[in-house]
């Protein structure tokens, strides 16, 4: 991680004020720190601003209202080509490049694939051989943060996926990244322990918090859901041929609909989705066109 410290500041940093974000975000002190939040809904501006108070940040809050993410959702789908629902996670992706980009900021660091290489989602907790499993995942990882960051025209850095820390990170032990304390298990414990004493404790022992629930984005999902009625969505099966997870999937297919157009079928070589019916490459388990996960299905919201 030192390798990183004092690198030159290029722009800024997508800061959730999360566990990955305050990481990078101290390795670079100087970087515009941009925080994203719906309304003043979720906790992620609690702990960016406990972050600004300790590594003294050049900090902006870009506070988004419902209508202006209910009205940025065709845009992102259009964007991703995706119909996945963790479209409330990519708007607030979005919306911190965007004003990145109204900033005149033209690269962004993010805290991209440490969850992943340092098992910090709980569902890691039971698998068999974890340490197969991170190793294959890392070799097919994709953010919206690319795809979003190149409709903006701003190039994304993810520190935690360079070759050089990747290759080392695949060599830690997995009784170095999952470890319980005190009754608690703790993903990416090697990453906290390292840490722990330079940042704030608060910070540094939180618990996971998606992006989508720590910028409240989560909140739109009872929105959208009423907007389609219960005699629309029990009619979904007789004309479309998608799995649907429930009326907010719906909904966002119907605008994949209008901004995209038809999934597209599967390529040579490419397996079938169980979901949607488009082509996945042979060794991913996960459908970037509706968010289906092989061996899961729909994953938990």
């Amino acid at each position: 991680m030192k390798s990183m410290q004092g690198r030159p500041i290029e722009g800024g940093i997508l800061f959730s004020g999360g566990l990955d974000s305050a990481v990078l975000t101290s390795l670079r002190p100087g970087a515009t720190a941009i925080t994203v939040t719906l309304e003043s809904r979720g906790e992620d501006l609690e702990y960016a601003t406990c972050l600004n108070k300790s590594l003294n940040l050049i900090h902006t809050h870009r506070r988004v209202t419902t209508q202006e993410a209910l009205g940025a959702i065709p845009e992102v789908i259009r964007i991703l080509k995706s119909f996945d629902p963790a479209i409330p996670n990519d708007l607030a992706v979005y919306f911190g490049l965007k004003h990145a980009k109204e900033l005149g900021l033209t690269h962004i660091v993010t805290g991209d694939g440490s969850d992943e290489i340092f098992a910090g989602y709980s569902y890691m907790e039971t698998i068999p051989d974890l340490a197969a499993y991170i190793n294959k995942l890392s070799r097919f990882l994709e953010f919206s943060s690319n795809r979003i960051g190149n409709f903006f025209g701003i190039t994304i850095h993810q520190p935690f996926l360079e070759r050089n820390f990747l290759d080392w990170a695949l060599t830690i032990g997995v009784d170095l990244k999952i470890r319980e304390l005190d009754g608690k298990v703790w993903g990416k414990w090697i990453l906290r322990h390292a840490f722990d004493g330079f940042l704030p404790s608060k910070v540094v022992w939180q618990a996971k918090r998606p992006l989508e629930e720590g910028s409240g984005m989560s909140s739109l999902r009872q929105i959208i859901s009423s907007m389609v009625s219960d005699e629309e969505f029990s009619e979904k099966d007789k004309g479309y041929p998608v799995q649907f997870m429930d009326k907010e999937h719906f909904y966002y297919y119907k605008i994949f609909r209008n901004v995209v157009g038809e999934i597209p079928p599967p390529q040579g070589g490419e397996k079938t989705c169980p979901g949607c019916g488009t082509g996945i490459e042979r060794e991913k388990s996960h459908c970037r066109v509706c968010g289906w996960v092989e061996g899961i299905g729909w994953p938990k919201k």
